[in-house]
Formats: C-alpha cells, sequence, structure tokens
C-alpha cells in the first residue's frame, strides 16, 4: 500500500492542479498543513453547474462578445438565456478549442485546422487558455473560500503552488504556451520567482499517480499476482515488479504510458516511450455528425442547428450506452410528433444500425491498439495490467472493444467504477505530493547538428565531398552530421544529466558572449541517425539552449589559421537533464582548472 507521509513543510501551502481538457476541465486541490498528512480534494461546485459531486467538472466552452471579451464559461455557457443573449448579440462559442494548440508533428491527417471552429478575430490559442485559465482559478478560490472559509483562502493566497496538465504529445513549445498563459492568466507573475511556482505535467503521468492511489496500490491487488501469458517471452526481472500500461483515453487525445510496478516499496519506473494519438472522444462525435448529416441530407432535419441539436445527443447519450453492434441506436431529438419514415425518423427518434454506430469507434479503437503495441514491443518487461481512465473510458463499446484485444494475450483491462474523468486532476495533485515515477523514457533521439572532418576513405564523407568546406581554423569539414546526445528509449533517471562538448570558433571576440545551441530532434525510426541529409523530413528543432559566456569570452586568446587569420575558440559543455517533467539546461567550461557551470535558457519556436 502507498502510504502518504505528512507534509513536512514549515509554512501552509495551497496544491492546485488544472485539468484543462478538450471537452471537459476540472480543478483539484490539497491544503498542506505542516505535520498533517495531506488529502486530495476536488473543486466540485461551479456557477450553474447542475451536476455536484467528487467528479464534478465543466465544459470547456466560453463564449466571447464581439469586442472578443469572454462573457460565459463552462456550464454557465449551456443555459437558456446566455444562449438566447449570444444569438442577438452574435457571440463567438468556442469548444475544442484546446485543438488549436496541438504540436504540428503529432499525425492527424485525420484532423486540420479548417475542421476546428476558428478562434475569434484577435485572439490566440494562448489568450483564449488563459482566459479559462482565470475563470477555473476564480471558481476555485470561491469554492475553497466557502469550503473552508475566507481566512484559510487569505493564509495561503501567496503561496499557491499550480500543477498544470497537458497531453502525451505535447512537448516544449507547448509546454511554453502554458507557461505563458498561466502568467497572463494571472496565475503566477512572469518572473523566474513565480514561474517556479508552476509545475507541467503528461496527461499519463498524472492519471498513473491516480491508479496508485485509487486502484493499483490496493492490497487485493498486490496479493493478486498475475502471469504473463505463455506467447510473451520473459526476460529477466524484479519478481516483485509488473509491467502496467495506464490509458487515459480524454475528449481530444488518448495517452498509454508504461511503467513498471514496484508495490513494496512503492516505485515506478517508465519502460516504453509514452504515446499520444489525436482520437479521443469528440473524434467520434465529429464521425458522427458526419454520418447524421449524409443521413438526414434532403429531409426538413438537415439544417445546422438540428444537426448539432442531434449530435449533441448522440454525444451525451447513444455514444456512451452502444453495446452491441447488432442491435439498433436510437437518438432521441424530438417530440412524438416528429416522424419521417423515410429518414428513420418515429416518435422524436432517429434511427441508426449499430454496425454504423461502433464503426464510428474504430478509428480510435485502432489507434489505441496500435500505441499499445509500440509500448508493448519497446517495453522491457511484458505488460501485465491495463487501466483505462479519463473521460471516453465510460464508453461501453471502448472498453469492450479493448476487452476482446487484450483478453486473449492474458492482460487484463480495468477502470475505475468512479471519478474516471476526474483522474488528470486529483493524480497532478498526488505527484506533487508524492512523485512516485523516479526514471523517464526518452521520447524520441535527441542531438546537434554539426560538421565533422573531412575524411577521403569514409564512403558516407566521399558521397558529400561536394559539401565539403574550409572552417576558420582552415580544416576540411562536412555539415549535416548529426552527433546524438540521447536516443530514444533510453531510461533516465530524474538527477541523471547528459553532457555534450561543443567547439565553436568565432572570427570576432566580440560575438563570443554569448552561445546558441540548437538541439535537434529525430523522430525517424532508425536507432543512431548520422546524417541529417537522409531523412531531413523527420529532424525538427527541438529548441535553442542560450547562454551567457561573457565571463569565458574576457579569458579567450586569438587563434591564427593557416592562412593567417585571426579565430576565437570557445569551448564549453551543453549539459541537458532529460528525466523531468520539463527540459533544463545548463552550459559548462573550464576555466583556471576549474570546473564553472552558468544556468541556459530553452529557447522554443513557438511555430511548432
Amino acid at each position: 500500500m502507498l502510504t502518504r507521509q505528512p507534509y513536512r513543510g514549515l509554512t501552509r501551502k495551497l496544491v492546485l492542479a488544472f485539468d484543462v481538457g478538450t471537452t471537459y476541465s476540472g480543478v483539484s486541490y490539497s491544503i498542506l498543513d505542516p505535520g498533517d498528512v495531506p488529502k486530495t480534494l476536488g473543486v466540485t461546485r461551479y456557477p450553474a453547474q447542475e451536476h455536484v459531486g467528487g467528479d464534478c467538472k465543466i465544459p470547456s466552452i466560453i463564449y466571447y462578445d464581439q469586442t472578443g471579451r469572454p462573457r460565459a464559461f463552462g456550464a454557465e455557457a449551456l443555459q437558456e438565456h446566455v444562449i438566447e443573449q449570444a444569438e442577438e448579440e452574435q457571440w463567438t462559442r468556442l469548444e475544442w478549442w484546446k485543438l488549436h494548440l496541438r504540436p504540428r508533428y503529432l499525425d492527424a491527417a485525420h484532423i486540420a485546422d479548417d475542421d476546428i471552429q476558428p478562434l475569434p478575430a484577435g485572439k490566440s490559442a494562448i489568450e483564449v487558455l488563459a482566459d479559462f485559465m482565470r475563470y477555473l482559478y476564480q471558481c476555485s478560490r470561491k469554492y475553497i473560500e466557502e469550503s473552508h472559509g475566507a481566512a484559510l483562502w487569505k493564509s495561503v493566497e501567496q503561496n499557491v503552488e499550480f500543477v498544470l496538465t497537458h497531453p502525451n504529445g505535447w512537448e516544449g513549445p507547448q509546454q511554453k504556451q502554458i507557461r505563458g498563459a498561466a502568467a497572463l492568466a494571472g496565475l503566477v507573475p512572469n518572473s523566474q520567482e513565480g514561474q517556479s511556482r508552476v509545475h507541467l505535467l503528461t496527461e499519463g503521468e498524472a492519471s498513473l499517480h491516480f491508479c496508485v492511489m485509487k486502484i493499483l496500490a490496493s492490497e487485493s491487488l498486490s496479493r493478486t499476482p498475475i502471469v504473463a501469458p505463455d506467447n510473451l517471452e520473459q526476460e529477466e526481472e524484479d519478481p516483485d515488479s509488473q509491467g502496467v500500461v495506464i490509458i487515459d483515453a480524454g475528449g481530444g487525445t488518448v495517452d498509454l504510458s508504461a511503467y513498471s510496478m514496484r508495490l513494496s516499496p512503492t516505485s515506478f519506473e517508465e519502460i516504453a516511450p509514452a504515446e499520444c494519438r489525436l482520437q479521443g472522444a469528440v473524434l467520434v462525435t465529429r464521425r458522427a455528425h458526419a454520418l447524421i448529416k449524409r443521413k438526414l441530407a434532403g429531409s426538413k432535419y438537415s439544417s445546422p442547428e438540428i444537426l448539432r441539436q442531434i449530435t449533441d445527443i448522440f454525444d451525451k447519450t447513444t455514444k456512451l450506452r452502444v453495446r452491441n453492434a447488432e442491435d439498433p441506436q436510437y437518438i432521441k431529438f424530438g417530440t412524438v410528433r416528429d416522424k419521417d419514415p423515410q429518414y428513420d425518423i418515429r416518435s422524436g427518434q432517429l434511427k441508426l444500425t449499430g454496425r454504423s454506430v461502433t464503426e464510428l469507434f474504430e478509428p480510435s479503437v485502432k489507434e489505441i491498439i496500435d500505441a499499445f503495441q509500440k509500448q508493448q514491443l519497446a517495453a522491457s518487461m511484458p505488460i501485465k495490467s491495463v487501466f483505462l481512465v479519463g473521460g471516453f473510458a465510460a464508453s461501453e463499446w471502448l472498453f469492450t472493444s479493448l476487452q476482446k484485444y487484450f483478453a486473449p494475450l492474458g492482460i487484463e483491462i480495468c477502470r475505475p467504477d468512479s471519478h474516471v474523468n476526474k483522474a488528470v486532476a486529483d493524480g497532478a495533485v498526488s505527484y506533487h505530493i508524492d512523485n512516485i515515477v523516479s526514471s523517464r523514457m526518452a521520447k524520441l533521439t535527441y542531438g546537434t547538428e554539426c560538421s565533422v572532418p573531412y575524411d577521403s576513405s569514409d564512403p558516407e564523407h566521399h558521397a558529400r565531398q561536394k559539401k565539403v568546406y574550409r572552417g576558420p581554423s582552415g580544416i576540411l569539414a562536412i555539415p549535416n552530421a548529426f552527433g546524438s546526445i540521447l536516443c530514444r528509449g533510453t531510461r533516465v533517471s530524474a538527477e541523471q544529466t547528459f553532457e555534450e562538448d561543443f567547439v565553436i570558433r568565432r572570427s570576432a571576440v566580440q560575438s563570443c558572449t554569448s552561445v546558441d545551441v540548437d538541439i535537434t530532434a529525430y523522430r525517424g525510426s532508425l536507432e543512431k541517425p548520422d546524417w541529417m541529409d537522409t531523412e531531413p523530413e523527420n529532424f525538427t528543432t527541438l529548441c535553442t539552449i542560450r547562454a551567457d559566456t561573457s565571463r569565458l569570452a574576457r579569458k579567450l586568446s586569438p587563434k591564427r589559421s593557416k592562412d593567417g587569420a585571426t579565430y576565437y575558440v570557445i569551448d564549453i559543455k551543453v549539459i541537458l537533464l532529460f528525466g523531468l517533467t520539463e527540459l533544463k539546461a545548463q552550459v559548462g567550461w573550464v576555466e583556471d582548472g576549474n570546473q564553472v557551470r552558468t544556468p541556459a535558457t530553452v529557447v522554443y519556436d513557438d511555430d511548432q
């Protein structure tokens, strides 16, 4: 069993975890009092929210007026008088807006920007996210004041730690956007001190922490041995460890995370690179809308308003309860007077074949299985258990489809009975308090573009002889080489550093006061890529490491090349920490025989 220890801090602190989802959002929190064992609590009351309970979330919907001012959020945006005012004053209703933040490299041929409702004029995705987070913060403050007293809120108001979650596939550029939105929302000052109170976490890892607290660390599981099927090769492994995959099936994305699980003492290590697929519940709904539109084309029910109404009802009812492909499915959208047998409408119900409805799920099921197979292949031990969480986990067809796949493999798939849609927010609080993951897997191969000295006897060099150039030192070199720093699938601990030597030559000492080193990500299938010109489409600039080297520049002495030109040599190490939830960097060099290190800034391109 996982036993949470009393909080050892000296002052009271509040942890607020925001799960901003594509379709629904929620907040969990914990009040950390010195000496007390922290509890994970939830914000369970929001304005205009009818359903109140432990799994309470609000729709990720915003209304903007024509000036770009937000006018209604969440459940308030569903009120009839708000909808009426929005129509009269021509407000813009935004939903699924989180998909505007998706990385450009994420495989999403099935969805394009044109498929997502455009943002209001003059509004960026970061500003929309900031508006929504500001609303969540205001709701959280009001709830905590009402539940615990205004005095308690005042005691923690300046000491709030924020845990903000994002899909497994979001990387540095998206993390930068989330941090920017947090500052824009007024959650923290846009300073180093302010940003130190913002902690970013993948939804997959947050879901793991939830499962540990609610399921995995239960006595029943720890006492029940799970035997791997005969058709899986057994590797030498810790007999007390199990391979487990967490599937967080949300509105926009499905995130898969694989871990080795040791229950006593409790510890987890990632055993395969995390997976992220843009095939969440909204994609099923989007396909349903296309199906309904085709079926009702030419009928009096084919207007955009009615199609939207029918699709919304499908999303809340039919999508969740379909169990059998042979049984017809119904969407009750009207009254008994609504009937048109030609279009399978009777007594206000649209009839669909069970097969046509279950086919809407197939792309999502296929992507989940494909992602699982990749993790199964990469994992260092057999996967014995799968846990399905997230709002999409409520779908009976999704669950039974995955059961049919896993059963022949001898893998048990489970889902919590309740609170499946609060897994991320609750788990994010647990991450901040417990932080049980000791190592993570590199999702990509990371390195740098570099030049190497020309070797005429090397066939690869000979094939690139037209690119040979003479550097500042007079040495012949070839560009477009790739120097790997960290290979995909490498397990990395939180404290582990990766160092790479760089020799940078500059013609003037004035240009030696700072350095920029681009870190490149390789997204292809080669185990060790050596040249960037062979698969240029699979190499992308992940970030730039920027450091102040003015102290080093003051000690540089000029050198002479063979042709008599003056140049300077900057001999540095770039030190990277990949094992955290965010990439961190330093730059170091030798000065008077001593190692010197200076903090470096990780700069991301916004257009990624």
